[in-house]
């Protein structure tokens, strides 16, 4: 009807505004940096690692008579760096939330009004949303690598970071914090409902370890190594199992799993309704 009369008067349609994507980044590090869940997600997954990480290599010190024969054998980077796997669930949950909650008020909608390049829009919602991840995550892995270290040296049981493998374990808790927040952002961005995104992010993680092991023995050795925990925890430990992925391999199988997530929710945004 509007293209009707815009030719009966004379004129033309006015076209679509294309929004630059700077000013999209900007807008989406706002509503990051504005909404409470965020700063109370980021303070959960750093409490939580240094919490545990103390209270782990604390009582490594304090049993260390008891553990004389394991000391050579200790690897004191995961030991400092256990806490990431709880840290995990609230950046998981965070990474759904950053684009499922959107869906679940309804704000999408206004969203989509000021954005109408629905790809741009998710691109610059992940681009803010997995810096921020990846800055948060180094530094809580850094820090709770330090803090724990200086534990574990009194017990003389602490590694150096000028040590390569533990260098990698620390920069790739940073990695794999992000790599689970890909993870949790591709599937709120697929199936767009929290609770619905939330259990499959869950079910991912650590349900499908437990299917694993009732496939025969062959299979499980085998598909096991590719669940998303077994590979991606590779990265934090400096002693890598024979039997697993190398640190690199497995880092990259995480992400992958993210990548597949968000290509899905790529294809789909623009053939289903707000």
């Amino acid at each position: 009807m509007t293209t009707v009369l815009d030719n009966a008067v004379g004129t033309t349609p006015a076209p679509a505004t294309t929004v630059g994507f700077g000013n999209v980044l900007r807008s989406e590090w706002t509503k990051l940096r504005s909404v409470r869940s965020t700063y109370w997600t980021a303070l959960a997954a750093a409490l939580s690692t240094l919490a545990i990480g103390i209270i782990v290599c604390a009582q490594w010190v304090h049993e260390i008579d008891r553990h004389r024969e394991q000391k050579d054998t200790l690897d004191a980077a995961l030991t400092s760096l256990n806490g990431l796997y709880l840290a995990q669930v609230a950046v998981g949950a965070l990474g759904v939330l950053v684009i499922s909650s959107e869906y679940g008020t309804g704000m999408i909608r206004a969203t989509l009004a000021a954005v109408p390049q629905r790809r741009t829009l998710l691109a610059a919602k992940l681009v803010v949303f997995s810096a921020c991840t990846f800055i948060l995550g180094e530094i809580i892995s850094f820090v709770t690598f330090g803090i724990c270290q200086a534990i574990l040296h009194r017990g003389a049981s602490g590694v150096s970071i000028t040590d390569g493998a533990a260098l990698r374990a620390v920069f790739g808790g940073g990695l794999y914090v992000t790599a689970i927040g890909l993870l949790g952002f591709g599937l709120g961005a697929l199936i767009r409902h929290t609770a619905g995104a939330l259990s499959a992010l869950f079910g991912l993680l650590f349900a499908t370890t437990a299917l694993a092991d009732l496939l025969p023995t062959s299979w499980r050795n085998t598909v096991i190594e590719y669940m998303p925990l077994n590979a991606g925890s590779q990265i934090i430990t400096t002693q890598p199992s024979h039997d697993s992925l190398s640190p690199w391999q497995g880092i990259g199988v995480l992400f992958l799993y993210g990548i597949v997530a968000l290509a899905g929710a790529l294809a789909l945004i623009s053939r289903r309704d707000a």
